[in-house]
């Protein structure tokens, strides 16, 4: 394992080294994929590749393409490989389509589902849009789909999907809603023991010395409900 690591970072940094040689000035990107050829693999998903990365000193020559159907496969929801991805500044493009959650291969639908791609563009607003990458339809039509027409709605399906998201997220994001409730929830960070916490002026002995001489703050509950009723709401709306 050790061996086949090493030669794989081996032959990346080939690759990058040529792209210097040769001018290219194009990205260089690595997309996380599980299951696929093989049942287990090192690529498995953002954070694998990312940690692969930074172990070799790579993570300044590569980026990542991220596919929704791959994050299925990787039991990650597409929006946290994609939070993933640009909060570390490694996302490069991404592949639109989905998969079907009910088998364990990539089937590479053609994206449909309003809630996962209204996420997915909620990430790319946030990261103020995906450039120089891009989105890419790394789809295809069911084996019940064979005629031409079926790839025509396919294709119409999909780009409708995406405006409709984008619409939805753009709202979203613009009403400040979501960033609202996740900063009031994470509030606490913001003064007295919480932000000594993010500022690290304290270790474990003076957090039991401050349990012990107070009362501990009950946990407040993380209005599952109704952010997912907030996020139906502008999909309905857009």
């Amino acid at each position: 394992m050790g061996l086949e690591q090493d030669n794989v970072a081996r032959f990346l940094t080939m690759v990058a080294d040529h792209a210097d040689d040769i001018g290219f000035e194009g990205q260089l990107m690595l997309e996380p994929k599980p299951k696929e050829p093989m049942k287990f693999q090192y690529d498995h998903d953002a954070a694998t590749i990312h940690a692969f990365l930074q172990k070799y000193d790579l993570d300044d020559r590569f980026t990542l393409n991220i596919e929704t159907n791959h994050a299925t496969l990787a039991d990650r929801p597409f929006a946290h490989e994609l939070r993933y991805a640009r909060t570390n500044d490694i996302l490069g493009s991404i592949d639109a389509n989905q998969g079907d959650k009910l088998v364990g291969w990539d089937t590479d639908e053609f994206p449909f589902s309003l809630r996962d791609h209204t996420l997915a563009m909620y990430e790319l607003l946030q990261d103020g849009g995906i450039s120089p990458g891009g989105i890419n339809f790394d789809a295809k039509l069911r084996r019940e789909s064979f005629e031409p027409v079926d790839l025509v709605h396919g294709h119409i399906t999909g780009m409708d999907t995406y405006a409709r998201a984008l619409e939805a997220a753009h709202a979203l994001k613009e009403s400040g809603e979501l960033e609202e409730f996740v900063e009031d929830r994470y509030s606490s960070y913001d003064e007295g023991i919480g932000q000594r916490i993010v500022d690290g002026d304290v270790d474990l002995a003076d957090l039991e010395e401050y349990t012990l001489d107070n009362d501990v703050p009950h946990p407040e509950s993380g209005r599952e409900e109704k952010l997912n009723a907030l996020l139906n709401r502008y999909i309905l709306e857009a």
